[in-house]
């Protein structure tokens, strides 16, 4: 064993909903320590997903936009013999989250034009019909995995 094992820290669910991926959401989108920043980013966007959808809980919106874009598969590279091979493995439920939370914030700090709050709000609105940057990322993943299954044996 090469590192050490990292000890989980607690995580402290977030006011308004209770939730503990809500507060990991808010911690992905904070920048520079700016907590209660994020945090009006993020109840603002699930506000604008209870309007625009308000026959569906925005909190539920979340959790399927998230259950959408979590990846099965990705590849790590892994040198064999002076070659290099991208081989696919399973990702733990644990980075699925954690690359989900990533794209979906990633991509709606890309979308120009508009604020925070509301790129957040469209890319997990998108996200929730399977359409949108971060579900072309999931399947891209996929794909590269797919392509790589050769490679499989690989695996340590």
């Amino acid at each position: 064993m090469r590192r050490r094992i990292v000890v989980k820290r607690d995580l402290t669910r977030d006011v308004k909903y209770d939730s503990e991926l809500i507060a990991r959401l808010i911690n992905t989108i904070m920048n520079r320590g700016k907590k209660s920043t994020a945090q009006r980013i993020v109840y603002g966007a699930l506000d604008l997903i209870q309007q625009r959808k308000p026959d569906m809980e925005s909190i539920e919106v979340f959790h399927q936009a998230l259950e959408n874009v979590k990846p099965k598969l990705e590849v790590k590279s892994r040198r064999v013999g002076g070659a290099t091979y991208q081989v696919p493995v399973e990702v733990s439920n644990e980075r699925q989250v954690a690359l989900a939370m990533r794209w979906i914030t990633g991509f709606a700090r890309g979308r120009k034009g508009k604020s925070m709050t509301e790129s957040l709000a469209g890319e997990l609105l998108d996200a929730f019909e399977n359409t949108g940057s971060s579900i072309k990322k999931k399947d891209d993943t996929f794909k590269m995995a797919q392509a790589n299954k050769a490679f499989a044996h690989y695996r340590w």
